[in-house]
């Protein structure tokens, strides 16, 4: 294989490097031991097994095979071989430390939950493109990384993720609590009050944790709920509300327009504004800002639930195909030299 970038093979060839963060959570070294008992308490439970990393991760390799790309993953050796062929950086930043090989990268997405925990990155001449998720994301990180950012998205499957519209409905709202911080302050103040006011209404809901349940479990409820409320502090992308849309389930979102992260009075001086669903429109369904907005934002919602057609927006804008093609012309521009677009 060349490495000008005119041989076709290459042209097909896309070297990723993943790496999950790991850390001793009881004793010194037991990383060591998870790694180990990892897949017996994987085949034990039914709670989510992965990351959201290792699932965005997982969806890009999928989309780039889909679309005919040789994808490699953590092969150093070949990377090494051939110095002037891009390589895509995924993950977090344990990634990072020490990183030696020479070729230009395409940063992204993950890594880095703000750019001021690594302000330089992008001085590095080997660091060409980073790669953000939502257009919030891309706000924040744009005045420190500059017109190296560029917007990507996991593609959704929805062959997986099916139209549910024409199953029986048992359930009208499939409660979606991904609550990060202050969980139980907030359960009192916005997620039990919701409880009591669909209630009141005669809704018949059922109650999903984030990490308490399974891909199983979850496309089980969805195919048995009329819509499904998502409370959740914010989003760089999204997937389990995208699932929910892509099922033709509507939604319901708490969207209270900043970044809840603690992490923020650390970066920034003012709150950062964000959003928990930054993929949608109209057609997938409405957002509340506060429990003082909801019971009008619900009322809204239910009269146009019936025209609602969030399957459409999921083909049309978050598609395998085009996850596939916006990480394919980034990554190849690199073999020509060029910037990110």
């Amino acid at each position: 294989m060349a490495a000008s970038g005119k041989d076709p093979a290459e042209r097909k060839l896309i070297l990723l490097f993943y790496r999950e963060a790991e850390t001793d959570k009881y004793f010194k070294y037991d990383r060591y031991l998870k790694r180990i008992l990892r897949p017996l308490y994987e085949r034990t439970h039914r709670r989510q097994k992965k990351t959201g990393f290792a699932v965005s991760f997982d969806l890009l390799k999928r989309a780039l095979r889909h679309q005919g790309f040789d994808v490699r993953v953590n092969d150093y050796r070949l990377a090494r071989k051939y110095p002037k062929h891009p390589v895509g950086l995924v993950g977090y930043p344990v990634l990072l430390e020490n990183w030696g090989l020479p070729n230009p990268a395409l940063l992204g997405p993950s890594l880095y939950d703000h750019p001021m925990l690594a302000p330089r990155l992008m001085e590095d001449e080997r660091f060409k493109t980073y790669l953000v998720l939502a257009q919030w994301t891309r706000d924040m990180f744009e005045p420190v990384y500059g017109d190296a950012c560029v917007r990507w998205h996991a593609g959704i499957d929805t062959q997986f993720w099916a139209d549910t519209s024409e199953h029986h409905k048992d359930i009208d709202f499939l409660i979606y609590d991904k609550i990060r911080w202050d969980h139980d302050r907030l359960c009192a103040e916005l997620l039990e009050p919701i409880e009591r006011s669909l209630a009141a209404r005669g809704m018949r809901t059922l109650l999903l944790r984030y990490k308490y349940h399974d891909h199983a479990t979850y496309r089980h409820a969805l195919a048995r709920s009329r819509a499904m409320l998502f409370l959740c502090e914010h989003e760089t992308q999204g997937l389990a509300y995208q699932e929910a849309l892509a099922s033709n389930v509507p939604v319901l979102a708490w969207d209270n327009g900043y970044w809840r992260d603690p992490l923020w009075r650390e970066v920034s001086d003012e709150m950062i504004p964000a959003s928990s669903v930054p993929f949608f429109s109209p057609e997938c369904g409405g957002r509340f800002r506060d429990i003082g907005d909801f019971e009008t934002a619900l009322s809204r919602f239910l009269k146009e639930l019936p025209g609602m057609r969030p399957r459409d927006y999921v083909i049309n804008n978050l598609s395998m195909r085009q996850s596939a093609e916006i990480y394919a012309r980034n990554y190849f521009k690199l073999l020509e030299g060029g910037a990110a677009q």
